[in-house]
Parts: C-alpha cells; structure tokens; sequence
C-alpha cells in the first residue's frame, strides 16, 4: 500500500480488496467507449500562474536508497492479460468526493504514485518520484529532489507545481470532500519550490514518522484547471493522467474496466520497479454474484480466484482442475496491519444510544461459534478495532465474549424484560435491529449470529445489498448494524471514524456516529502530540476508550492470502512480501506486479485440459512472514 494511501482508510469489502479527476466545467465527460480512452488527444486548459522559487537552506543532507534488496524476480516475463471479476461497477472514477470511497478506488490510486514509499521486507524509505530526501531542523519539513524522468501517462513532465497544486485541488470546496478539504488544510502547512525539481513540504507541526506523512502524491494541475462547481458530475468517469505503470484503456459502464500497461513507463527501469507490472492488461469484468464469479474462475475466464473462505479452501477446490494440477493453491501467510473487521452501531439510532444496550448486543454475539463452525477454526477472533500496529496497539484489550448472563444483567439495568417471543422489550420498542452487508458469502457467519442472538433476546434482520449499495447506505448513515471492515494505515488513525467532527453528518468514515467529547480530547492531543513516547501512550487510552464506547464488535481477522491460480500465473520464488495482502495484484507500487503470465505454460495447460492429461497438483504453505496471533 502507498505512503499517501494510508492517510485515509477505505473500504475493504471481499478483504479486499480498492487519483484525482477534475477538469474544466466546459469540458465533456469522457464517455464509455471500446476505444482508447487515453488523454493525449484532449485539448489542455492551463492556468499561467507567476511562479515563485523560494530559496533552498544550507546544510541540507540528501539521503536515499539504492542498497534494499530487490523484491522482484528477474525471471518475470511482460505480456498477457491477468482477468479479475468485480461484483458491481464502481459509482464513480473519481478518488474524492461524493460516492468515491469503494473498493475499485484503491485499483486507481495505486497506479499514482508518490514521492517516495516503504520497502515492503525492510520498512526502509524507498524512491519513487523523488530520487532523494532530506529533514528539515524544525522536524515538520522535509525536502525532495524529484525525478526529472517522471511524466504523466499524457506525456507531461511531472514537476514542483504539481505537488502545489495538490493542496489547491484538496483544499477546495468544488471537489466535496471534507475529510480532505480538513487533512490538507489543518495537516499541510505548505509545498514551497526551490526549482522545478526541488521541493519541501511541511506540516502543521512536527509528528514522529514525518515520512508517513509528508510522502504525497502529485496533482496534474494541466488536467484540472480551472476547478468549478461542477467538477463532481463533469468528472465522474474522466480518465485522469497518473504516474504510475497502468492507465484505464477502455470501460462500458456496469461491464468492465480494462486498465493497459505503459510499454514506455518512465520508471520501468528504476531499481525496485525492475521485472515488475508485467502484464500488457488488467480486465476487471463485472460478475454480480460471488459464486457466478467462482464458475467463471472453473472455466478459466478468471485467473486467480480468492480461497480465504473455508468451504472454498477445504470443499470446493475438490475438483477436476485442482485435482489434475491446473490450478495451483497457495495458502501465504504475511505481517501487516489488520483490517478491522466487525459490526459498526449506529449511536443515532435509539436503541444504541444506551451503551448498556451496545454492550449488551456484543456479548449475544457468538463470534467464537462462527469462528469453530462456520469459519473451521482457520480464522482468528480479532480483539479491537486497532490490530498489528506493534506498539501502538494495547494487545490487553480482550473482545466481548459470548454471555447470555452478561446480556440478561445489561438489559435488567437498563429497564428491559423479556416479551412472550424471548426478545427484549421496553415501552413497546423490542431490541430488534437490521445488519446490512454487501455478500453472499456472508449469509452463513450471520446466521449463526442470528441463531445464537435469539437465544440472547436480540433479533438481527439481515438485510442483503450488492456492494455498492451497501457502502452507501452506510456512509449516508442509514444503516444499524453495519457488517463491514476498513482498511489499515501505518500508524493507527483516529480522527476519521471516532471523532465527534465526523459524527452525525453522511460521507465521513465515522459510521458509529461516535460523539464522545473525552474520546475527542484524547483524539486531539494523539494528532497534535510532538512526542512519540506520548503519541503511543494516548494510542493505547484511544483504544481502550473506543472499546468503552463498545459501538464496534470485532470480529475475525486472517493473518495470511489463500488463493487458487491457473498455473499460467508464476510467483517468484519467495512467492511474496511481508506486507503483500495479495498475490496477484498487478498495481501495488509497494507489493503488486510481482506475478507474470507464461504464454507457454497456458497452451500446455489448456492442451492437457482438452486430452484429459493430469498434471502436478501443487498446494503451497508458505510461513516465512508467519506471526504468533494468539489462535
């Protein structure tokens, strides 16, 4: 995952799974089309500004990083199209704004890339558009030397102005997006140029791992000015110019999306991009149902195909292509940041406003049961919202387990009985509440959960939306029970889904409609704190506040990728990274394009399948990155 991603969180859906568009308002949307949708032969509207160079202080020590082992394998082969399946198209191509924050988002950003990453084995600062790097004395600045190589996937150089023009774009009302507009305006103090490809850019104030934050991504101000007020539907489908190795090539809107390899990519030959991004294309091709997709996968339509749910794992790879070694397996375990999967409450309902209530409702779910049943223990029962971020998690905090009793002496304090149907009942309202979740596959672990509530006195109505329209009812807050899981970030993140400024208003990454004014001191003082002694101190109160709030149900975490390929598709020989959270992700600037596609390996394979030949069955268990969970 990139620097400048982790400053959000985003939705992660399947586990998920994933720039920036804007343009004149005179300028027609791109439409859907079969054909190239490249920019270069889009007119370009630019606004001429007097630009004005600062000038550069003395003593600046420039570092970088050009000794990092290489995470690549040199006998990766270019060519090919890797075939992937989306269970709805996305609502937008915008990265900002209304709608914007889905799954395929993270497909987008990670083809933009930023001034520099981490190594994903290391944790080392590595390049990326900036060739070197340096701190500033103050410990809120940091200066980078850019690569004067890089260029947009329109041709256009990358430059200083473009990095200015990322806190106009982010600190304007016309794109709709709060969370940005506050982040680059309270968090970004400035991006000064000391010559086209000389910056420095410096926060609001100096934080312990200013790398994490400072690390932005560029902005093609050529593509974007001027900004108006109707940038939110003028740029719902544009094409924006990236940085990166892919650009979407072509798209039919609710059908697919096809993402195409730049064959003369600036940085294809900068030390950790070398025998990476190897397919010529990425087809994303909309498949609404989750076991439609797996049928697609048997036939060979679909070339990796996500086993992390036991019946896929343990059932159903017994089959004739697993069984007669077309498709590999690969169970890979890694180290990393854990999504925080769970169920979010909604504090703006009623019936979540007494934390008697929220506490209550989490000890009726019988998390454990679906972890031993449903889940065939190969799951983990994650304890808190805040998992993998090494000192900066209270690893004390314990999830609420299953207990009848516990429910019973929550609900009897806070004035409910039981009525004639076992659910509990006060002044004709009964604790009865909707979950809405986005997938299928879902059905089984909530049913349990429904089951085992019952017997509790909590009714749960599932309510089932394609994906989309679960993530968007959950963002207009309209939701009770949300069955989802967000993302991760380097450092754990608070403000964005626990602080009170987010709460009680749509589009904000606070779904529990937290409003805590302890919590949101202690949020403050994390975000403004200089110290990081005392930033892992207040971390560790944040946590255990939010588990007072008791407005999240931790649920399961899995410590590893389970996949099924075709064995078209070949690893390198430590198959991934630390960090990789999938193996065949073919953008990831930190841990994608690893993959490639043997053309001969495919013929073979499809040859053997028409004369019924078996092959090798191959199962891959590789613990290198394994980590001790506590299961």
């Amino acid at each position: 995952m990139r620097l400048n991603q982790r400053v959000d969180l985003y939705l992660v859906l399947v586990v998920v799974l994933v720039l920036i568009c804007c343009h004149g308002c005179n300028r027609p949307e791109n439409k859907e089309s079969s054909q190239n949708l490249g920019t270069d032969n889009r007119p370009v509207t630019m606004v001429k500004k007097e630009h004005v160079y600062e000038k550069l202080p003395e003593n600046i020590a420039w570092l970088t990083n050009d000794a990092d082992p290489v995470f690549a394998s040199s006998d990766a082969q270019k060519g090919g199209t890797i075939r992937s399946a989306l269970l709805s198209f996305p609502m937008t191509f915008r990265v900002v704004g209304p709608d914007s924050n889905g799954s395929f988002r993270g497909a987008i950003l990670d083809n933009q890339l930023s001034l520099i990453n981490i190594h994903p084995n290391t944790e080392n600062i590595i390049p990326e558009l900036a060739t070197h790097w340096a701190f500033g004395q103050d410990k809120k600045t940091m200066y980078f030397k850019l690569n004067p190589a890089a260029k947009w996937s329109d041709g256009v150089k990358v430059t200083a102005w473009d990095y200015v023009y990322t806190l106009t774009f982010m600190r304007s009302e016309h794109i709709i997006a709060p969370w940005y507009n506050d982040y680059y305006a309270k968090e970004i103090e400035s991006v000064k140029v000391f010559d086209d490809y000389t910056i420095g850019i410096t926060s609001t104030k100096a934080v312990p791992d200013l790398h994490l934050k400072l690390g932005i991504s560029p902005t093609p101000q050529h593509f974007f000015d001027p900004l108006t007020p109707q940038f939110i539907q003028n740029n719902n489908w544009a094409i924006v110019p990236n940085t990166g190795a892919y650009q979407i090539h072509e798209f039919k809107k609710g059908r697919f999306i096809k993402f195409k390899r730049k064959t003369d990519w600036w940085a294809r030959n900068n030390r950790y991009f070398q025998n990476r991004f190897n397919v010529d294309y990425a087809l994303y091709t909309v498949i609404r149902d989750f076991n439609l997709q797996w049928e697609h996968f048997k036939k060979g339509r679909i070339d990796a195909f996500g086993l992390s749910l036991p019946k896929y794992w343990h059932d159903k790879t017994q089959t004739r292509i697993f069984e007669n070694g077309y498709v590999n397996r690969i169970w890979f375990y890694n180290d990393l940041q854990r999504p925080s999967h769970g169920m979010w409450l909604n504090q703006d309902k009623q019936i979540f406003k007494d934390n008697r209530l929220r506490e209550a409702f989490a000890h009726a779910m019988n998390v454990e049961k679906v972890i031993d049943k449903v889940l065939r223990g190969d799951y983990s029962r994650l304890a808190q919202a805040f998992v993998g971020y090494g000192k900066y998690t209270d690893y004390t905090i314990t999830p609420r387990i299953y207990d009848i009793g516990k429910v019973e002496s929550l609900m009897g304090k806070a004035g409910w009985k039981r009525g004639s149907d076992g659910i509990w009942q006060k002044e004709g309202k009964r604790f009865s509440v909707t979950v809405t979740y986005g997938f299928e596959e879902y059905m089984p672990r909530l049913v349990v959960l429904k089951e085992e509530a019952l017997k509790a006195g909590i009714e749960l109505d599932l309510e089932k939306l394609d994906s989309t329209a679960t993530f968007k009812k959950i963002l207009e807050k309209k939701h009770d029970v949300a069955w989802m899981g967000w993302s991760t970030n380097s450092r754990p993140s608070y403000w964005q889904g626990w602080h009170s400024d987010n709460a009680h208003k749509p589009q904000t990454n606070n779904i529990t409609n937290t409003d805590d004014p302890s919590l949101d001191a202690l949020i403050d003082r994390y975000r403004a704190s200089l110290d990081e002694p005392e930033r892992i101190r207040l971390s560790l109160l944040i946590q255990n506040k939010i588990h007072e709030v008791a407005a999240f149900v931790p649920t399961f975490m899995m410590p590893y990728v389970r996949v099924g390929y075709w064995r078209w598709l070949c690893l390198p020989v430590f198959h991934g990274t630390k960090l990789s959270e999938g193996l065949f992700d073919p953008f990831s600037s930190t841990v994608g394009g690893l993959f490639w596609i043997d053309k001969k390996i495919r013929e073979q394979t499809l040859d053997a399948m028409k004369q019924g030949i078996r092959l090798e069955s191959k199962i891959i268990v590789d613990e290198q990155f394994k980590i001790k969970t506590g299961n």
